[in-house]
């Protein structure tokens, strides 16, 4: 059935510090329950616990032109909480606020923005119920 099947099933950076997005990307992703299922040097990928799809990965650059920029990507969050949480332990390992958790009317949602350390804008979104 295709209605069952996830929009993305896998995405990817490459990373020009592969240690600092490593160590920022698993600190805020754990926030969401999204934790390293797979690992090797200079690799390494996400996915929710228990699950293997859709997955997220973070790869050492092998060329400086290979760096993955300007790409924004957002992560579902289960509620708030998890946002702020997302945002906190991001900020603590070494990404930049774009935006703090706040709920964005346009949106629908409960939001946080982060520069990665390429600058890739980094979201973590909770879709707010919708009043009718």
């Amino acid at each position: 059935m295709v209605d069952a099947l996830p929009l993305i099933h896998h995405t990817g950076f490459y990373a020009s510090d592969y240690a600092a997005s490593e160590r920022m990307f698993t600190a805020a992703l754990a926030m969401l329950a999204i934790v390293p299922i797979e690992r090797e040097d200079g690799f390494v990928e996400y996915a929710r616990e228990g699950t293997d799809t859709p997955s997220f990965c973070v790869e050492r650059a092998k060329r400086p032109d290979a760096v993955t920029r300007r790409v924004h990507v957002a992560f579902t969050a289960p509620d708030r909480e998890s946002v702020r949480r997302f945002h906190d332990a991001a900020v603590a390992a070494g990404a930049r606020s774009k935006h703090a958790p706040r709920v964005w009317p346009e949106y629908g949602a409960f939001c946080a923005f982060l520069r990665d350390p390429d600058g890739n804008n980094i979201e973590a979104v909770h879709k707010l119920p919708k009043v009718r």
